[in-house]
């Protein structure tokens, strides 16, 4: 495997000498530590979810499928009858469905995993069509990812010419990267094509507190590529477009409406707001396995995380050549920590999707995804 997000890089992967470990990176230990951690229970995979050694959208949901594979194995390692190991898998499935409630692709590839068992008589067969179907996900989302990289980069090949060699400086929160999926990422494929292309970026990165996506993981990501890039407090992404130093924003999404309602990690919405308040475009990068078409209001109908209190309170570093834990909030004060905000669809310049960027509105999703669209409602 290697660090940098390019044709051989997995965030997610079969042990090649142990079809029986899925292999994932710690992304707790970035961007300090470069660790593999090793999956063999379902249990594993809930733990990795819930604790985020695995986060983003797309991630999850593979991290998901391939959960269910390995309790597959479990279930066939407990000789059971087949219809017992087929009950073993759905409750492994609602296990990781109550890990984390707002990314929609959780649920999505758990139910898209359930559905390859239909008709199972054998364990053998079961442990195969888990086995295939993760495999397809995860290689499906790497082409997604791809795709939005293409047509992202056209908006910064457009601001490019207009700068006449200078570089596009773009401003992301949060960490909407190759390891927020399997490959490429959602916010950053158009920042991966454009370096393939030539065109000059410079990317502002948020820090994102409170778990510091940005400049833990975003960083990292963006220095192993050679990506020049600068790591800036949150709040300081008003004053750079305030004095013109931003020409894009580009984030993620963890679910989207079919009105274009998205859920991203706190702090969005602020970036929307001082975006559209200086005339800055503010794009959301995502896959189409993210959009959530039965819903349409994403602050009345999107589940909103809130997290433990110790992510406020607490925070880590390198110390010399110790990662320390310290603790920055003092005993008597109480922390409310809830993990997203949604950015409503008025906020939006644009989705960057697979198949090209469209407005952000029903019919601009439905535009582009009319068989989903027709599908689910």
């Amino acid at each position: 495997m290697t660090n940098t997000p390019g044709v051989s890089f997995r965030t997610i992967w079969l042990h090649p000498d142990d079809p029986g470990t899925v292999q994932i990176i710690d992304q707790r230990r970035l961007p300090h530590r470069y660790e593999v951690v090793d999956l063999q229970t379902h249990a594993d995979g809930a733990i990795a979810i819930r604790d985020m050694l695995v986060r983003g959208a797309p991630l999850i949901g593979a991290t998901a499928a391939w959960s269910l594979y390995l309790a597959a194995l479990e279930a066939r390692s407990a000789s059971s009858s087949p219809e017992r190991q087929v009950e073993f898998v759905r409750s492994a499935a609602e296990t990781l469905a109550a890990t984390r409630p707002t990314a929609v692709n959780l649920r999505w590839g758990i139910d898209r995993m359930l559905a390859v068992l239909t008709d199972v008589t054998d364990s053998d067969t079961m442990i195969a069509r888990l086995r295939s179907e993760a495999e397809t996900i995860c290689d499906e989302d790497v082409a997604i990812s791809r795709g939005i990289g293409e047509h992202g980069a056209e908006l910064l090949a457009a601001i490019a010419e207009r700068k006449d060699g200078e570089p596009v400086n773009i401003l992301t929160h949060c960490n909407a990267g190759s390891l927020a999926t399997i490959n490429w990422g959602t916010a950053t494929a158009p920042m991966y094509i454009a370096r393939e292309r030539g065109i000059p970026i410079h990317v502002w990165v948020d820090e994102t507190r409170p778990r510091n996506q940005g400049s833990q993981l975003t960083a990292w990501e963006l220095a192993q590529s050679g990506i020049s890039h600068t790591v800036i407090v949150d709040n300081a992404g008003g004053h750079l477009m305030q004095h013109g130093r931003v020409d894009i924003c580009i984030t993620g999404t963890d679910r989207t409406t079919r009105a274009g309602d998205v859920a991203n990690k706190i702090g969005t919405y602020l970036k929307a707001l001082a975006a559209h308040d200086n005339g800055v475009p503010f794009y959301v990068a995502l896959p189409s396995t993210t959009i959530d078409w039965t819903i349409s209001d994403g602050l009345r109908d999107i589940p909103i995380e809130e997290r433990g209190a110790e992510e406020v309170t607490h925070v880590s570093g390198l110390d010399g050549d110790k990662i320390r834990t310290v603790k920055i909030v003092a005993d008597a004060s109480p922390v409310r920590n809830d993990a997203f905000d949604v950015t409503p669809a008025r906020l939006v310049t644009g989705l960057i999707t697979e198949r090209g960027v469209c407005e952000a509105s029903e019919e601009g999703l439905a535009g582009l995804f009319p068989d989903r669209a027709a599908a689910d409602q």
